[in-house]
């Protein structure tokens, strides 16, 4: 789709989450990887963490960024499998107030290309929690690269056309 060259860019302000019981600051690769895609694409990475695999913890962190003026958007890698620890979709429908389905519909089509009927296994999810995006991928470095270069970049890029999700944000909270 084409990018309307007219038009400023407008960077969006984005907190990443990694969310591993096992992946610490010195070995992160999807999250360095998603920070390092976000940097490049001229937005900025407002907050960055990690936390373990309870949806107590990702909701806290999650909720204390979205009462945050100068935090747009969130985007978080792992624990979208199918195990028992996997739980962040159920601390995004909890913290959401809507859920973007086509999000996931999207990412498991192009992550199909990529990794065949493994994809299934993926419950990559999105919503809008009080005005702010929130977007779940996968944990590893190749779901990070099909979730923000085939879809989050252009989407978060207001020159976009036909649409993005940035000319929206102005009117997500509205009654």
């Amino acid at each position: 789709m084409p990018i309307d060259e007219s038009r400023a860019f407008q960077p969006v302000n984005i907190a990443v989450l990694t969310i591993s019981d096992t992946r610490g600051p010195a070995d992160d690769r999807s999250g360095d990887l998603l920070a390092a895609r976000i940097a490049e694409a001229g937005h900025s990475v407002a907050d960055r963490r990690i936390v373990k695999d309870s949806v107590g913890d990702i909701v806290e962190v999650m909720a204390g960024w979205v009462e945050r003026a100068d935090i747009d958007c969130i985007i978080s890698t792992g624990g979208t499998g199918v195990t028992g620890r996997d739980v962040t979709p159920e601390a995004v429908e909890a913290l959401c107030d809507k859920i973007i389905p086509g999000f996931g519909e999207l990412f498991r089509w192009i992550s199909f290309q990529s990794i065949g009927t493994s994809t299934v296994q993926s419950r990559a999810i999105a919503g809008v929690a009080q005005g702010t995006y929130v977007f779940a991928l996968p944990g590893s470095t190749g779901a990070v690269r099909d979730g923000w270069d085939q879809i989050l970049k252009a989407q978060l890029d207001n020159r976009h056309q036909p649409c993005n999700f940035v000319e929206l944000m102005p009117r997500l909270t509205e009654r």
